[in-house]
Formats: C-alpha cells, sequence, structure tokens
C-alpha cells in the first residue's frame, strides 16, 4: 500500500480529503478561498460539521467503522471521532522523513503527546527504542493498534499513559537520557489525572525538562504545534532560548497536493546535533 492520503480540494472554510478508498469533507478556517474543482466535492462520502453541534454525516451507507490507510511510509487505522478528527495527522509527514534520516539504530526516543503513534512507528522502523506517552489511555490503546497494522507489535516501544511534565520530572530524576525528544503539545490539554496543560504557560518548562532528558551527544529535538498565533518566528526562538542557536531549522507545515492550494496546518521547529 503506497500512500494512500491526498488532499484533494479546499475553500469555503472546508478541505476535502481521501483517506483510501473514502473522500471526507472536514472544516478548515484557513480555506478563505473558493474551492478549485467544484466536481470533487459530490464525491464525498462523509462530513463533519461544527455548526451548533459537532457531528459527522454519511452521504454514503457502506461507509466502515475503521480502515487502513498509509502515509509516509506508516499505515494507520482511521475512524470518524466524535470531535472531527480521523486518527492521523498528514501535515506530520515531512517531519517522520527528517526524522528517519537523524536516527541511528538502537537510539533511545521519546515521543511527547504522541497520539495515535506515526513519528513513534516511524522511529521503530528505523531501529529506534522508542517510549510513546500519551495522556489519553484511548489514543494509545489506538496506537497500539496501529503499531500491528505496521508489524511492530514486537518492536522495543514503551507505551505510557500519563501527564508530560510529570513523565519528565521523574525521567529527570531516573537519570533516564535520550537521544531523541519529539513532542507536539495541545494548546489546553489534560494530563491523565486531570491535570491541566496550557501552552502559553506551561512551554518553557517542557522544552527545559526535555532539554534535561537529553543524551550527552543527543541527535534532535523535533517540536510541532497546531496552536493558533504560533509562528516559524516564534517557533525559533523559543527554540533558540532552550537549546541554543545553533543547528536549529524552522517553518510551517502544511497539507500539500499538486493541483489545487496548500493549507498551512502548523508550525515545527526541529534542533539537530552534529
Amino acid at each position: 500500500m503506497n500512500d494512500t492520503y491526498q488532499l484533494i480540494d479546499s475553500g469555503h472554510a472546508q478541505k476535502l480529503e481521501r483517506f483510501g478508498d473514502y473522500t471526507l469533507v472536514r472544516p478548515c478556517p484557513q480555506a478563505i478561498w473558493r474551492p478549485q474543482h467544484p466536481n470533487e466535492w459530490e464525491r464525498a462520502d462523509a462530513s463533519f460539521s461544527r455548526e451548533k453541534e459537532e457531528r459527522w454525516t454519511l452521504l454514503r451507507k457502506d461507509l466502515p467503522k475503521s480502515w487502513v490507510v498509509e502515509t509516509a511510509g506508516v499505515r494507520f487505522k482511521i475512524a470518524l471521532t466524535d470531535f472531527g478528527h480521523l486518527g492521523a495527522f498528514p501535515e506530520h509527514a515531512h517531519l517522520w522523513t527528517a526524522m528517519r534520516n537523524l536516527i541511528r539504530p538502537k537510539m533511545r526516543v521519546l515521543n511527547l503527546f504522541a497520539y495515535s503513534g506515526g513519528v513513534s512507528l516511524a522511529a521503530a522502523q528505523e531501529g529506534a527504542e522508542v517510549c510513546h506517552l500519551d495522556a489519553s489511555k484511548g489514543m494509545v490503546d489506538w496506537a497500539k493498534e496501529n503499531a500491528k497494522i505496521n508489524d511492530l507489535s514486537q518492536a522495543p516501544i514503551r507505551w505510557i499513559v500519563d501527564d508530560a511534565l510529570k513523565f519528565l520530572n521523574r525521567e529527570v530524576k531516573r537519570n533516564s537520557l535520550y537521544d531523541g525528544v519529539i513532542l507536539d503539545p495541545p494548546t489546553f490539554g489534560r494530563g491523565s489525572k486531570g491535570e491541566v496543560f496550557k501552552i502559553e504557560r506551561d512551554l518553557l518548562p517542557l522544552l527545559e525538562q526535555c532539554k534535561a532528558v537529553l543524551t550527552k551527544k543527543p541527535s534532535f529535538v523535533i517540536f510541532s504545534c497546531h496552536t493558533p498565533g504560533f509562528t516559524p518566528l516564534i517557533m525559533q526562538q523559543v527554540m533558540e532560548q532552550i537549546f541554543g542557536k545553533n543547528g536549529i531549522e524552522s517553518g510551517e507545515m502544511a497539507l500539500q497536493t499538486p493541483n489545487t492550494f496548500s493549507i498551512p496546518s502548523g508550525c515545527y521547529a526541529i534542533k539537530t546535533y552534529r
């Protein structure tokens, strides 16, 4: 199975995407332009709306409960969730590619706010020993399903349900160190025991603790987020303040497909060590 995700079109504050055999419409406030391929929208199998109440509308009766797609070499279980997510964020794909080029066999990689495990599985495919952490047990279970789909059930992946900051504090005390750290913190979130995370308040302490768990000769720190107002310049400067100015690259994540407009989908900053 080759890349089976595709951005087909966008416009009128929506995006039209193909996930495997099915085409879905979801909200996209950034898409203030008009659709470029209006006829394609008639083929949608389901649409999600946030007006009045969040809900999916099935436009085809044969849509399965879940199915599998592949993007950037990783297979995912896709399912229609109550909040409009599907279990994959294709805009992260180029970060996985960058990470693959930085991984050495047996290196230890920590993935925080790890969601359904795309980057964890990409790292495991390259021979890394991975610690996958998310505050949601349901998402960690979903990531385990994805590991099975990718024939990685026996890979050296630790599955942790915990609050990221509390876990990092314990790792610092245990002198448990990592060669690479990946994090994709939310704007607002709750830990496994109800701890509140606010990115404006907690980001700097979080990055400081990420620095504290790096080995003496680390490989990378990859930081991405979807918080409105966070720009590549902000990401660059925050990373420089914590990790130093050398070796940092920042940019905008985007959903991209030839013949239609790209959709900005958050920002990233990568610190690499030479």
